[in-house]
């Protein structure tokens, strides 16, 4: 559901833009604060979801989700849709960051695989949120429309959270889970993860936020064409999500890391060099393939650094990405000095973070 209403959001960002009358700066900020919030509160969420409270965090998080998926359907200019993806970005840490805890709690020795099925099922949304748009549109339900269908869909899904089996509760009190949480960031290991975490997402969630923007005032496609383009990427990462969780059978994560970034510095330059939309669009679909495991491997990476404290491991990616939130607003504001093509020249950090900082012993 959360990758529904970001896939939604994304492929809409045209039409946000242009319904809202928003600046590339603002677009940026609009990306950039919500996680910023989310970021900040995470800590607190994390430590509470290794007490007792965590099945309630759960159920009330799904149902702020819902609420702020309702509000930014009737936003009206850049504050209010601002507020609104601020209240929805700390509920999304609570209901979904704690399902995923949860998840890794259940099978500790299959981590990586799991994570694997996780980002699998959201690459589901992930597609189907560019569809979903694209249906709404010819309907005449509009970016809205799909949006506000969203919200409502939410909250019993919200309600039956309550039906999760959750762990005994780690920490003895939110005080020392704090405290343990702080005392987890000064270990290398724990860093090194969270810091691949950061990075492989600029070519993720970063490079999804401004993929629709690229196409239509960069490679001059219409707003269908964009939506189509983006669904392509999204198909293309399910495709390789799925093929990820025999190939984690067979071959290591890390290695499958580092051979995909090699790759990712060559296709990714000439995606933003090549001018048919057609080869572009190509292109994505290998980009979608590659990323693949970008996110599954380093985050169940982290879990496997702070064994029995799956809130931890929420509450020290928060605490990252209270730095990583920023990275949004200064493209936003790189691509309204500069011009967004130079902006997406950036991401190639992704790549090269990766070949450097993926660890080559288990």
């Amino acid at each position: 559901m959360d990758e529904l209403v970001g896939g939604v959001r994304a492929a809409a960002w045209p039409l946000i833009r242009s319904d809202l009358d928003l600046s590339y700066a603002e677009v940026g900020l609009v990306l950039g604060i919500p996680g910023l919030v989310g970021s900040a509160l995470d800590p607190v969420i994390g430590v509470l979801g290794d007490t007792r409270r965590r099945r309630a965090l759960l159920v009330w998080g799904g149902l702020v989700f819902a609420l702020s998926a309702a509000l930014s359907s009737v936003a009206v200019g850049f504050w209010s849709l601002l507020v609104a993806l601020a209240i929805g970005n700390p509920a999304t840490g609570a209901f979904v960051s704690l399902s995923q805890a949860t998840l890794m709690d259940l099978a500790p020795g299959r981590r990586e695989r799991n994570m694997a099925w996780w980002t699998l099922a959201g690459s589901f949304g992930y597609v189907g949120g560019p569809l979903l748009l694209a249906v709404g549109l010819t309907v005449g339900l509009g970016w809205r429309g799909s949006t506000l269908l969203l919200a409502v869909a939410a909250v019993p899904l919200a309600l039956a959270a309550r039906r999760l089996p959750v762990p005994r509760a780690a920490a003895g009190s939110v005080g020392r889970g704090l405290r343990e949480a702080l005392a987890a960031l000064r270990r290398r290991e724990v860093l090194r993860w969270l810091a691949l975490l950061e990075s492989a997402d600029l070519m993720l969630d970063v490079f999804h936020g401004f993929l629709a923007l690229y196409l239509v005032d960069v490679a001059g496609s219409g707003v269908v064409a964009a939506s189509v383009a983006v669904a392509v990427w999204t198909g293309a990462g399910l495709v390789g999500d799925a093929l990820l969780i025999p190939l984690l059978r067979r071959q290591p994560g890390r290695a499958y890391l580092r051979a995909s970034a090699l790759a990712t510095l060559a296709v990714y330059p000439t995606f933003l060099l090549v001018p048919a939309l057609s080869a572009k669009l190509a292109l994505l679909a290998v980009l979608g393939l590659l990323n693949s495991g970008w996110y599954a491997i380093p985050k169940a990476g982290l879990y496997s650094a702070l064994p029995g404290r799956s809130g931890a491991a929420v509450a020290v990616g928060g605490i990252a990405g209270i730095v990583a939130a920023a990275i949004p607003a200064l493209l936003g504001a790189l691509a309204g000095a500069a011009g967004l093509e130079t902006a997406m020249w950036s991401l190639l950090l992704a790549p090269l973070a990766l070949l450097i900082l993926v660890p080559r012993t288990s």
